[in-house]
């Protein structure tokens, strides 16, 4: 079976990629804050914008979940992102960029860029934090929507298990293949097994000067 979604889309309000509800956003943001909960992974402050012409994504899992750490001020702080789960991707022409104010300097962006020179950027077992992400065109291969996140199989990766903060009896959707063109999309955090950066470049620049 093959799902096909196309024009400007936000994970927020498509309907085949979840995020935790609202209400279940709250009781973990209460538990995090009574300590309750505890938090193994604890993001920083800053989200950071990433583009690609293309995501070639192979064994996908996708759920819900929060991602928690600190604001600026150092206070405690959640998010709710759609977590992204391959065991292998094939990204083309990747950017990341994150806007940073420096005392004295004002804003500061740092930008990494790779896979674009006929290379794509490749890995292995690379889970992605997006709270926002819009496309030109989304198609997932083999699809299954409403599976339990932490009983997906063998197929995908597993949850990150303490990496976030998610309930693996929750709704989550797998795919043999997504292949996502014309990314744009804001997250809190990458991780990954392996990540092999094609023609890798890094450039710091005064002002604001982000992938989008």
């Amino acid at each position: 079976m093959e799902s096909v979604a196309r024009g400007g889309t936000r994970w927020k309000r498509f309907a085949v990629v979840m995020v935790p509800s609202v209400a279940a956003t709250a009781a973990i943001g209460v538990a995090l804050s009574q300590g309750a909960l505890a938090a193994s992974f604890s993001v920083s402050g800053q989200s950071f914008k990433v583009t690609a012409n293309e995501l070639d994504g192979r064994n996908m899992l996708q759920y819900g979940g929060v991602d928690v750490g600190v604001d600026m001020e150092g206070k405690k702080a959640a998010h709710p992102v759609a977590i992204n789960a391959f065991k292998k991707a094939y990204i083309t022409n990747l950017c990341q960029s994150v806007v940073t104010h420096v005392p004295v300097i004002g804003d500061v962006t740092l930008k990494l860029t790779a896979g674009g020179k006929g290379t794509p950027v490749e890995a292995d077992n690379i889970y992605i934090d997006v709270a926002q992400l819009e496309s030109s065109e989304a198609t997932f291969s083999n699809v299954d929507i409403g599976v339990a996140a932490g009983s997906a199989g063998d197929k995908v990766p597993p949850m990150k298990g303490g990496g976030e903060q998610a309930n693996p009896n929750g709704f989550a959707q797998r795919a043999d293949r997504a292949v996502i063109k014309d990314v744009k999309q804001t997250a809190w955090a990458t991780s990954a097994g392996t990540f092999k950066l094609s023609g890798f470049g890094m450039a710091l620049s005064k002002g604001k000067n982000e992938c989008y």
